[in-house]
């Protein structure tokens, strides 16, 4: 089955009275349990269709199908939820809450859906044990190594059991062995959960693990 589908999408940026052409009409599809690589140098494109393949950003025309949603068509409000329910992100600086233990950030996106406290406490249990963290549960971010942190971002993205995850430049902060070590992980719990993956990434070392490789120039894909 398709897990995204872009038919002729366009995205412009407004910066004061000028237009930046950002995508040209691009069109593709992701298959679902893939693991594809988004390959591209800086300003080409790759960061915006990540963002609107994982329904972050809309595009300025064209249609954008996730899981046979038309999220073009979706309200702000609708377009959160859908997100929430959906997706998995994972970002190059973790983006994880100083303040929470590394169980309460693995927890946070189960809160937001409303998930029973028991349920909540089980899932972030089987989860750390997954990714080699159930030791660290009591911890805070600061207290973490670089992929520590890592893995704590990707057991906060698999929680929700989403469909798919998107993950921009995940090894980008992490020395060349804890960046493989990371993606090893991903390529194993892509295997066990059937869970649709999809990096933006110029490290070459990431696209030895995707199945399809995607690679964009100027807005297009060539």
């Amino acid at each position: 089955m398709v897990a995204v589908k872009l038919e002729s999408v366009v995205k412009d940026y407004h910066l004061d009275k000028i237009s930046v052409r950002a995508l040209n009409g691009v069109s593709l599809q992701v298959e679902e349990g893939d693991i594809v690589c988004l390959m591209g140098p800086s300003g080409s494109g790759k960061s915006t269709l990540l963002n609107i393949m994982g329904a972050i950003d809309v595009p300025t025309s064209g249609k954008v199908l996730i899981k046979g949603t038309d999220i073009s068509s979706l309200s702000d409000r609708k377009l959160s939820e859908f997100r929430n329910r959906t997706m998995g992100f994972i970002f190059q600086a973790f983006n994880l809450i100083p303040v929470f233990s590394v169980s309460e950030n693995v927890e946070y996106p189960l809160l937001l859906q409303k998930v029973s406290k028991t349920d909540r406490a089980k899932r972030v249990a089987d989860i750390l044990q997954s990714v080699g963290l159930e030791s660290y549960a009591h911890r805070r971010p600061d207290e973490l190594s670089g992929g520590q942190r890592q893995r704590v971002a990707i057991a906060r993205a698999l929680i929700t059991k989403p469909a798919f995850i998107v993950a921009d430049e995940p090894t980008a902060s992490l020395d060349h062995k804890t960046g493989k070590g990371i993606m090893e992980l991903m390529a194993e719990m892509n295997k066990q959960m059937g869970t649709t993956i999809i990096f933006a990434t110029h490290d070459p070392m990431v696209s030895e693990y995707a199945r399809s490789i995607i690679r964009v120039l100027d807005g297009d894909i060539v």
